[in-house]
């Protein structure tokens, strides 16, 4: 089990890979869609919006409204997908990872991941 700074590292590395792409092409494929991971194990839900490329990754407040893309995993999960995003969609069919977003949504996601 990894902490919950370790994870929120983790995640924002990943949503640093937004960076990469041109302003155009954030705000095509993302505008400003908010991303929720929530890890079970530690209790915690992270929160960011993908659009800007660098807004910071986040602990979500109490009854804050729900994101646009919730993903749940465990903090072996998250480490996992920040390191190797490829693996998401074999960490998805194994049920090791849950993704909860509309179907515009996650073919955005897999541009992310």
């Amino acid at each position: 089990m990894h902490s919950a700074q370790e994870c929120q590292e983790a995640l924002q590395k990943l949503a640093g890979r937004l960076g990469e792409l041109s302003e155009a092409e954030r705000r095509e494929y993302f505008g400003d869609r908010s991303m929720s991971v929530t890890v079970p194990d530690l209790g915690v839900t992270f929160v960011t919006v993908l659009g800007a490329g660098n807004d910071p990754v986040r602990e979500a407040h109490p009854g804050e409204p729900q994101a646009d893309i919730r993903i749940t995993g465990d903090s072996d999960q998250v480490i996992a997908l920040a390191e190797q995003p490829m693996n998401v969609a074999r960490a998805w069919m194994a049920r090791k990872v849950k993704i909860e977003a509309s179907m515009k949504d996650l073919i955005r996601l897999r541009r992310l991941l």
